[in-house]
């Protein structure tokens, strides 16, 4: 859990930019893939990361400005990944004006339990990287490369594969040798 604010904004910041690039990434024909006709569309997805995130923090006690027409998803890839960019750094600056360090031990009920607001911001978060790694699988059955989140990711070109192959011969030493060489 988050023991100050700069600490939240600063992995905020990072996943913010990860995010980013995943919806960068998408062209407005790949909003409509799914994984069958009772699940959410890759539109969906998108679309839900960036509407609940200001409704999730509104309900934290984070006033924050709600995305309009919110039920609607919109068809073009590049209005979801603009929302989204403008929406991630409001919501960096509305945590940063409006908690302070001493805030997160406060608690709070929120979604049926009661959680210390540094809980808060950490569910906010694994929500996020949860419906963004959902989106990836999607990303790869629309045939679009997806970006790398915490690495490299498999398609980013014949290089990402040569240093795998590098980094795993390196792992391999001899039975009994104490000393391994690592890239």
């Amino acid at each position: 859990m988050y023991t100050s604010i700069s600490e939240f904004i600063e992995e905020w910041n990072q996943e913010a930019e990860s995010t980013q690039r995943v919806l960068d990434a998408l062209t407005d024909q790949s909003l409509q893939q799914e994984v069958s006709p009772n699940d959410r569309t890759l539109g969906r997805l998108a679309w839900h990361i960036v509407t609940s995130t200001p409704g999730m923090l509104n309900e934290f006690g984070i006033s924050v400005q709600l995305v309009e027409q919110s039920d609607n998803v919109p068809t073009s890839a590049k209005k979801i990944a603009d929302t989204y960019r403008a929406l991630s750094i409001n919501a960096a600056e509305a945590v940063r004006q409006q908690w302070m360090d001493e805030s997160l031990k406060e608690k709070k009920e929120v979604f049926f339990r009661e959680m210390q607001k540094a809980a808060m911001l950490s569910l906010l978060m694994k929500h996020i990287i949860h419906h963004r790694g959902q989106m990836t699988i999607l990303m790869r059955q629309a045939g679009l490369t997806v970006p790398g989140i915490y690495g490299l990711a498999a398609k980013n070109g014949a290089k990402s594969e040569w240093k795998l192959q590098k980094y795993k011969k390196a792992l391999k030493f001899k039975r009994g040798s104490s000393k391994m060489k690592l890239p």
